[in-house]
């Protein structure tokens, strides 16, 4: 049984297309990592999905209903979390949590309120103002207010970003229990790529509006893997790169191999240890299938904040 389902899904902006012809299937219960660059449509997929936007054509089912014929239906049976901050530091976790029912239409929410500040250890500390709390206790109450409805389906748009390693970890042991405790299907977006190694069962990377993989951790690993081997560029370095399956890019080098220990010295001559400044070494990885599919880390990728959104609002004149 599927708790998403999504059939050519496609948003344009004029002749823009930010996300294209976009199909998968996440199963109840799963947690499912969607992955790309910035402006790769991951958030506009997402907002979709939601109800936040209409799309330009395609379907898509959330929890048995179409987010074209029945979008009041899916907003009742999904949660959501962002990468901002959503509360209101000036109000209590009570109020926040009060607020929260009255938008999701909850009635007799204060048991329900009740037993999630409990669930997540922070009871105690409900009529305290949001603003005096840590960021591990923030979370927890964002979490808590994406299960008030008591919802099939969670979105979770880089909920992680921003946040120091302990937090972050303290954030994906919430993810976990609630998926296991709570039953809940989670669609996680991130741009940590050991994020989505630890927490999804199975991943979808999307570049450029359109999905190029999708499988689990392992599957991609073993389909689009491999060593990399990453030759930093002294400044002003001219080589010519003779090698299969090598990429040459923002002063890097960066070459497929079986296996990086056995290639290594290699791939220096070829390149003259004259124009190296580093060597960096990636083993097989999601962050090696990325490379291998797009040519470049997710932090590489080209995109032009300023650029993209006006190009929307053009559109939308």
């Amino acid at each position: 049984m599927y708790s998403i389902e999504t059939e050519n899904l496609t948003k344009k902006y004029g002749d823009f297309v930010a996300v294209d012809h976009v199909s998968f299937k996440v199963e109840k219960g799963e947690i499912f990592g969607l992955l790309g660059p910035n402006g790769a449509g991951k958030t506009t997929t997402i907002k979709m999905l939601t109800g936040l936007t209409p799309p330009t054509e395609g379907e898509a089912i959330i929890a048995g209903y179409s987010i074209r014929k029945n979008p009041i239906e899916v907003k009742s049976r999904i949660g959501w979390i962002s990468s901002e901050v959503i509360l209101d530091d000036d109000l209590t976790a009570w109020e926040n949590l009060e607020i929260q029912a009255r938008l999701t239409g909850v009635k007799n929410w204060k048991e329900r309120a009740t037993s999630l500040l409990k669930y997540f250890g922070i009871l105690e500390f409900a009529n305290r103002r949001t603003g005096k709390f840590s960021t591990g206790m923030r979370k927890k109450l964002e979490v808590s207010m994406a299960l008030l409805n008591s919802p099939e389906v969670i979105f979770m748009d880089e909920p992680t970003i921003g946040l120091d390693v302990n937090t972050r970890a303290t954030m994906w042991n919430l993810i976990r229990e609630i998926n296991r405790d709570y039953q809940v299907t989670i669609l996680l977006t991130t741009h940590y790529m050991e994020e989505a190694d630890s927490l999804c069962s199975r991943i979808g990377i999307i570049n450029k509006g359109k999905i190029i993989a999708l499988g689990t951790p392992e599957e991609l690993k073993a389909r689009y893997g491999g060593d990399i081997i990453e030759i930093e560029l002294k400044n002003g370095a001219n080589v010519n790169v003779g090698l299969e399956n090598a990429v040459v890019s923002n002063g890097k080098v960066r070459i497929k191999v079986n296996n990086a220990e056995t290639m290594l010295m290699d791939v220096i001559r070829a390149i003259g240890s004259d124009n190296i400044k580093g060597i960096k070494i990636n083993k097989s990885s999601l962050d090696t299938v990325f490379i291998n599919l797009t040519g470049g880390t997710i932090e590489e990728q080209d995109f032009d904040a300023r650029k993209f959104y006006a190009m929307i609002r053009r559109a939308r004149r």
